[in-house]
């Protein structure tokens, strides 16, 4: 690796599994203080352990990004520890499946609260320390179920669409204050969400994402992650209130079929 967030201190919610702790150990690879927090506990202290190994500096608190103690105790677990943060990724979300007449107003409130007001929390507690410093870079990871709807996903739909146009929000109001602010809008990434949603048929769900994308697989998350490092590297110092699509060409795709292969069985 290049070392390229030397001596940076990065600060990542929902970094216990999936593409918060891929991240964490992409920007723990390029030189970066790390602070993880994360809903479990036990998964948090497990990733920061596996960091820490490396030669990392690492530091980890089990929180829950809709409390909006825990999103500022995660901050200040930052400051006590590494006395800046340079680097915001606010990664937290959750999901529930059903029917949108079938969703009932806790979990419509939960879902938004992880998602769209974790986010929300993270900036507002992170923005103060890094105008102070007169610099700072923050991801939030979206969704391409931001930019269009999902049968089911309709709490989730809402708050991702919040999530991207509150980065763009907080993008041209904290700018002048070397601030730069963007998303990741990944697709169908193959972490714990299939089982998390789909029970015993998580690898149905699976096949059938796979199937969709032109690319014909689901993504990793280690290259969500490497879309993240990008936008928190000075790789992308020109690049503020944008959304990275990063789904293997779902969006795309008009879904059609292809026109010349109307009347094939294939």
């Amino acid at each position: 690796m290049t070392g390229k967030l030397e001596k940076r201190v990065a600060v990542i919610t929902g970094a216990g599994s999936g593409i918060g702790a891929a991240t964490a150990r992409r920007f723990a690879k390029e030189g970066a203080r790390i602070v993880i927090g994360d809903l479990s506990g036990k998964r948090a202290d497990a990733v920061a352990g596996e960091i820490q190994a490396t030669g990392a500096r690492v530091e980890w608190l089990k929180m829950d990004a809709a409390d909006p103690d825990g999103a500022q105790a995660l901050v200040w677990r930052a400051m006590d520890a590494f006395g800046q943060i340079d680097i915001m990724i606010n990664n937290a979300g959750y999901a529930e499946v059903a029917p949108l007449e079938e969703i009932t107003l806790e979990s419509w409130n939960r879902v938004l609260a992880v998602t769209l007001t974790g986010t929300f929390l993270g900036m507002k507690y992170c923005l103060p320390v890094m105008r102070r410093q007169g610099s700072g870079a923050i991801v939030n990871t979206a969704s391409i179920s931001g930019t269009a709807g999902d049968y089911g996903l309709s709490s989730y739909n809402a708050a991702k669409a919040g999530v991207i146009n509150l980065t763009r929000s907080a993008a041209i109001e904290n700018a002048k204050f070397g601030i730069r602010v963007n998303c990741v809008c990944p697709g169908t990434i193959d972490t714990r969400a299939p089982q998390l949603l789909g029970g015993d048929r998580a690898d149905e769900i699976r096949r059938r994402q796979a199937a969709a994308n032109p690319v014909a697989r689901m993504g990793q998350a280690d290259e969500i992650a490497n879309a993240i490092f990008f936008l928190a590297s000075d790789e992308s110092s020109f690049i503020t209130g944008a959304a990275i699509t990063a789904d293997g060409g779902l969006t795309a795709h008009t879904g059609l079929p292809p026109f010349w292969r109307l009347g094939d069985s294939a």
